[in-house]
């Protein structure tokens, strides 16, 4: 098993285990990695995932043995199953919390950008990489980075092939939180809970929201905001958050 994964009070884990190989990604792993989010989408008792890595690397990036290795016709090649793990998480309907316990390089850095919120430990580093190999981002190093930190940083990191520690990316906002290698585990597992204890219905839409509106004008992601807004004032989850509050007690959410 290249993957491990449990619920633990509505968050679900994705621990990426290949430790000896600093979790580099493998066609085993990506596709261990998708099939565990699809199983989870339509699972109402994951609330929120948090996805992290075993021993010193969050992610090293891609297997390059794989990478190198000749497509076979008719099936799909290596960056197919990457690309797919990646756009399955960026587009996995509850928030995702990266917990970068250790180093996160190239893919790994990708993996990192497609999740919501990041938690890093105070040992991790996160650079792009690619250019240290020759080899070209495919999974939103160079389409996605620009859009997550300031474009002259971007550049620096894909061009150099340097990496930052994670209080330097927390300072040019691809980080959320910086917090003792020690307590990464436990930070995470309490926003996690958190954000579960939050309308999933709510959250899928803000969600949906913030990622299609930087690609708007402002005036129409606003009507995108108005509608969701519309169809939510229908919702079950709408309806007992503002009967919780007049009623002075925790709501209970549905997701519905």
């Amino acid at each position: 098993m290249s993957v491990l994964h449990r619920i633990e009070n509505g968050v679900g884990w994705l621990t990426m285990d290949r430790p000896a190989a600093m979790n580099s990604l493998n066609r085993e792993m990506a596709a261990a990695m998708t099939a565990q989010l699809r199983a989870w989408r339509d699972d109402p008792a994951v609330r929120a995932v948090v996805l992290t890595g075993n021993g010193r690397a969050f992610c090293a990036g891609a297997d390059l043995k794989q990478v190198a290795e000749p497509p076979v016709t008719g099936e799909p090649d290596f960056l197919d199953v990457v690309v797919g793990f990646v756009d399955t998480l960026r587009a996995f309907p509850r928030p995702v919390i990266a917990a970068v316990n250790g180093m996160a390089l190239a893919g790994g850095l990708e993996t990192v950008m497609a999740c919501d919120l990041v938690l890093a430990a105070e040992s991790a580093k996160l650079g792009d990489a690619h250019s240290n190999f020759g080899v070209f981002p495919g999974a939103g190093g160079a389409a996605v980075l620009p859009r997550k930190v300031p474009v002259n940083v971007a550049r620096w990191l894909l061009f150099t092939g340097a990496s930052f520690t994670a209080a330097q990316m927390e300072r040019f906002g691809l980080v959320n939180e910086v917090v003792p290698d020690a307590e990464l585990a436990a930070r995470a597992q309490a926003v996690g809970e958190l954000l579960a204890a939050r309308s999933p219905l709510v959250l899928a839409r803000m969600k949906r929201v913030v990622a299609e509106a930087a690609d708007k004008p402002v005036a129409d992601a606003l009507r995108q905001e108005l509608l969701e807004l519309r169809n939510h004032q229908r919702s079950h989850d709408m309806r007992e958050g503002l009967l919780a509050f007049a009623e002075k007690r925790q709501p209970v959410f549905k997701g519905c």
